[in-house]
């Protein structure tokens, strides 16, 4: 009997008021119960509507302030005394919140099989609003299973877990947006993790900054386990400075090697923005390679002299000379990097595939080329090409053979406007793969600080986007564009907090939401993974890193 009474105070105390107003289009209006303050509820919260046979799933998305007696704007009364400010707070002066109605929870046990449904009506007049239960959260976002993996908490609900279905979000190239600073490599890091450790898919990450290998740093320069410290046996760190890694206390599994004949002109027009190289320029390494050939047209190029042979090469090819000369000046800065060679490269396409075809994922650690973007463009852009048209194969025989049918592989890119934008994105093996969504079994995983400049097309192609922080307006219209309800998202997101907090929508979630993200880099977190497979010792690594044994 306590217990039933002990419930029932408890769901009254959620009661946030009732529905006064709305429709389908512009979400519903609630009118807050007296001893409610609008100063307790923030935009993004959940909450659930009661309405007859129906129970609604929706998100705050706006809050006002409203009076019956208009003359109160410019006429205030005086509150100094409790009493009169009671009266008047909650009868002539109330609150009001804008609820947009998502899903429609299904109080029917027969039709609870199906699960949350879009809401395609709205809630009729004094239906009673609540503040979301933990099991609302669970019924609509799902538990923690072998497919769905936990990525944050619901605003104000430190218990509840918003779950993320990873099977669904590797069906699609997806994306990781935020203004610098936001946590977006904490994302990405936590949904790296997730792929790994349901082990859906294998992963090639190309790591700019090498913080997703052994080991990063947190926004307040915290240092935080990589993936490889986590799961040992399961990523494989290959880099392109051997030095860097070993400074950093990394033993590589393989150095990255490329070859002067591995260049294809296809990778110099990439470079085309990043090279300031015209047009001109650009579309001569084509006619080079058709003039000395595929496998030599980049050593002989940069083995001319000038003077008399470099006139009459430009001659022979019908080409500007100052053009011709500037695309030499430009690309003679590869000989600076060390992991190019010009006797040969040691096939590093294979070795990736070797270990994404054991069901290992690959972290390649660019060291200190992560700082030019010539070279992170150039390796990311080259193995990805070749990688694709190897899985390309492996799609087909499995036409014959489904038992060779690859297994899914997931590229992440940071800075990807620079590989998608508008003038390259048709150009690019990125651009390709994001089109053409899960074709031969490859998706990408998009990181980047500036949506806007990424082609629209690519956007709409993004399955799931995962957006921090942004306050740039073409950002944000980029991000949200094509999205149903848009005009409201923008105010949730423009309002999240700086840090932590993230706003996701689309294919892998079964409505936008927004989340304070898990924590990562704490010893509770890392054992809130539950991994068995790891070769480090916990309390040991728990000494070093935050000065005592836990």
């Amino acid at each position: 009997m306590n217990s039933e009474i002990n419930n029932f105070i408890s769901k009254d105390v959620d009661v946030l008021g009732m529905v006064v107003s709305g429709s389908l289009t512009n979400g519903v209006e609630v009118k807050l119960k007296p001893e409610r303050s609008v100063s307790e509820i923030k935009v993004g919260r959940y909450v659930s509507i009661e309405a007859e046979n129906l129970k609604f799933f929706g998100v705050v998305t706006d809050i006002e302030l409203g009076a019956t007696d208009q003359t109160l704007r410019v006429n205030p009364p005086e509150i100094s005394n409790p009493f009169i400010a009671n009266v008047i707070s909650g009868s002539t002066a109330y609150g009001i919140i804008q609820v947009e109605p998502m899903l429609i929870l299904s109080q029917d046990d027969l039709d609870s099989i199906y699960g949350p449904q879009p809401a395609k009506t709205i809630p009729p007049h004094f239906s009673k609003v609540s503040l979301a239960s933990d099991e609302d959260v669970e019924t609509v976002f799902g538990l923690e299973s072998d497919t769905n993996f936990w990525l944050g908490n619901p605003l104000d609900m430190d218990t509840a877990k918003l779950c993320l279905n990873i099977e669904e979000l590797i069906k699609r190239s997806n994306g990781v947006f935020g203004k610098s600073g936001t946590g977006k490599t904490f994302l990405t890091r936590l949904l790296l993790l997730g792929i790994i450790q349901r082990g859906v898919a294998s992963q090639l990450v190309f790591d700019m900054q090498s913080e997703y290998g052994w080991k990063g740093f947190s926004e307040d320069s915290k240092e935080v386990k990589g993936l490889k410290q986590i799961f040992s046996s399961k990523v494989a760190i290959f880099s392109l400075d051997e030095e860097s890694s070993r400074r950093r206390g990394v033993n590589p599994d393989y150095v990255v090697r490329i070859g002067y004949e591995d260049i294809e002109p296809g990778d110099i027009s990439v470079l085309k923005e990043t090279l300031n190289l015209s047009e001109v320029a650009a579309d001569a390494a084509y006619s080079l390679e058709r003039y000395f050939g595929p496998n030599n047209w980049f050593k002989e190029f940069l083995a001319l002299s000038g003077g008399e042979e470099f006139i009459d090469l430009a001659r022979n090819l019908n080409i500007n000379q100052a053009a011709l000369s500037s695309l030499k000046n430009r690309l003679s800065r590869f000989k600076r990097f060390d992991f190019i060679d010009e006797s040969g490269g040691n096939d590093s396409v294979t070795q990736i595939l070797s270990y994404l075809d054991r069901g290992m994922h690959v972290i390649l650690e660019f060291g200190r080329y992560g700082s030019d973007l010539a070279a992170y463009m150039l390796v990311a852009n080259l193995l990805t090409r070749r990688i694709y048209a190897r899985y390309a194969v492996f799609a087909e025989k499995a036409l014959g053979d489904p038992t060779q049918q690859p297994t899914p592989l997931v590229i992440t890119i940071e800075e990807a406007h620079k590989f998608l934008s508008p003038d390259i994105a048709s150009q690019t093996i990125f651009g390709t793969i994001a089109r053409e969504m899960r074709k031969h079994n490859v998706t990408l995983l998009v990181v980047d600080q500036r949506p806007s400049g990424i082609d629209d097309e690519i956007m709409s192609q993004l399955g799931t986007k995962i957006t921090c922080l942004l306050d740039n307006e073409k950002d944000l219209d980029s991000v949200l564009t094509g999205v149903s309800g848009n005009r409201k998202l923008r105010s949730v997101l423009s309002r999240l907090e700086s840090k932590q907090q993230a706003l996701i929508f689309g294919h892998s979630v079964p409505m936008p939401m927004v989340i304070k993200v898990r924590d990562y880099g704490t010893a509770t977190s890392y054992g809130d993974f539950q991994i068995e497979d790891t070769k480090f010792n916990f309390d040991e690594d728990n000494e070093d890193l935050f000065g005592k044994k836990l």
